[in-house]
Order: C-alpha cells, then structure tokens, then sequence
C-alpha cells in the first residue's frame, strides 16, 4: 500500500505515544510494520535525498499535534502523549486530522495565524496532495516555504529550551558573530558571560576595533513567561552604573506590553529580542539550522531569443 499523508498518520502516531516516550525512527518501524509496508516504502526518500518520506510525514503529524497540546517532548528526540492526548484517544475517535486538531482552541490560534490565505491552500495541496490550487506555481513554493520555515522556527525554540543556560550564552555569541558584532568569535566568548554585574551577562564590541560596547543580558525563560518591566528596568540600571547607552535584551519567552513601552520611551538604546524575533534571526544568519535543500527555478531569457541587433 502506498504511504498514508500526514494526517492519516496523526491517530496512529498519537496510539503509540500514548504507550509511553518514543523516538520518530521507532513510531516509523512499527507503523511500517501496522500497514504492511514494503521494504521500499519503507525506504522511500524525499526527492532531496535526505529524509525518508515516512519519517517525514510522521513528524509533520507530530509537529501539528504538539501545536494542539496533543503531544509533549520530555526530552531530546521523544515524544508522548499529553493528558488532553489520551483524553482525546480515550473518545475513541475513527481520525485525526488538521480539522479535529482545529475543533482545539490552542492549534485554530496557531493554524490562522500561521496558515492564512494562500498556504491554507498550498499546505494541503502539498502535504495531503487535496485538490488543486487557484495560486500559481511559484505562490505555492512561496507559501510552502513559508510553512516549513514556520516549522523550523518553533522546533529550534522548543530545543534551544531543552539547553543549559550556559549553552544559550554561547548561542547568543555564536549569533551577535554572525551579525557581525564581536570582531571574532574568541573575543566575543571572552566578553559575555564574564561581566558578573547583576543585571550584565556580557559585554560585546559593537565593531572590530572595539570603538564602542554593547551590554548584553541573556535569560533562557520558559515557554509562557513574560519579561516585566522591572526586569528590564533592572538591566537598564546596571547599563546606567556602567555608564553605557546601548544594551540588548534576549529572551527565549515574550516582553509585556509595560516593558515594550518602557524601553521604546527610554533615552539609552535598548533592543528587546523575544522568542520569535530570536528563532527569526537564528533562521536568517544561518545559527543552529543548515540548508537542507536548494531549489533553483529557471526563467525563459526573452533576450536569448530576441533579434534585435
């Protein structure tokens, strides 16, 4: 038999984390073998040659039920059932799919906020192969693009959580280096993390020649915190102690409105960085992700058949 979309794959993925922590690879092999799957199905590639195709659909169904509060990752590369997932197999349901998961008030707030207008379109056309598309052919690698981007940005989250509040220190040198701060990636490891004021995890070098310093405070919050307007209020008094004017505040969670508003009205210049703005950034100067396939998409050259002399 041919290998199920995604969301055919959801109630069985869900079954079998709801027996205890698994691993993709292992839900794969016994899925394969629940289906009766062939030996080349069952090593069925992507056309990128880099993921096999069942692998990739189990994380897709994975992926959208984690949205949903289905799922939880206890630790690195495992998944289980939640308790709303077991009350929700408890029900006895015959499928899961995209339009269960949307009947969940957590996954409609992620799913229109994330999948609107044309992806809504392109991401059943491209990951449960639906009827056809009114958006042309390079909307639909646009949008799909955009969707696996989106992906991307929840999973390096959900794993940069996962570290040591010093492994998040680093990832904030490795990407201030990647934008260009620092001078090098040793100067700039020298300076964060060893400041030691109260409010100051690091000082790093705006330029190469050090012509001026940015103070920088780090803190790897949970998931559903939000940074107030004392903590940051804080960090600005110890960039006042230091007689510095220029600071960057980088969370892992959100910033309240109050702190917002505090450092948009404060005379020093203070950047706040969030979660999403992080994994944004983490994305664009390529820190924690790698290139996984490279599509060009090749134009007719109007002028090579022109003759115009």
């Amino acid at each position: 038999m041919a290998i199920p979309d995604y969301q055919s794959l959801m109630l069985p993925v869900l079954t079998l984390a709801a027996k205890g922590e698994i691993r993709v690879p292992e839900a794969a092999q016994i899925i394969a073998d629940q289906l009766g799957l062939s030996d080349l199905e069952r090593e069925e590639m992507l056309p990128s040659g880099r993921q096999r195709v069942l692998h990739n659909r189990i994380h897709w169904a994975k992926f959208y039920m984690t949205k949903a509060g289905l799922i939880d990752s206890p630790k690195r590369g495992t998944f289980v059932a939640s308790p709303s997932g077991l009350e929700l197999l408890a029900s006895h349901p015959a499928r899961i799919d995209v339009d269960t998961l949307k009947r969940i008030p957590a996954f409609e707030n992620y799913y229109n906020h994330f999948t609107k207008g044309a992806m809504q379109s392109v991401e059943s056309e491209v990951f449960a192969a639906s009827s056809p598309s009114d958006i042309t052919p390079e909307e639909q690698i646009d949008a799909a693009h955009a969707l696996l981007t989106t992906a991307l940005k929840a999973d390096l989250l959900a794993r940069v959580l996962e570290q040591s509040p010093v492994f998040f220190e680093h990832l904030i040198v490795d990407l201030l280096v990647a934008m260009g701060y620092g001078g090098s990636h040793e100067d700039a490891a020298r300076k964060l993390g060893k400041s030691g004021d109260g409010g100051i995890d690091g000082i790093i070098d705006e330029d190469r020649l050090g012509l001026d310093r940015i103070y920088v405070q780090a803190k790897r919050y949970a998931e559903g915190s939000t940074v107030g307007r004392p903590e940051v209020q804080g960090f600005v008094g110890s960039l006042v102690g230091q007689g510095a004017n220029k600071g960057v505040f980088v969370t892992t969670s959100v910033f309240s409105k109050q702190a917002l508003d505090y450092a948009r009205a404060l005379q020093q210049r203070v950047i706040l960085i969030d979660g999403a703005r992080l994994t944004d950034l983490m994305v664009e100067f390529g820190v924690g992700v790698r290139a996984s396939r490279t599509i060009e998409v090749k134009r007719l050259d109007e002028d090579f058949f022109s003759e115009d002399s």
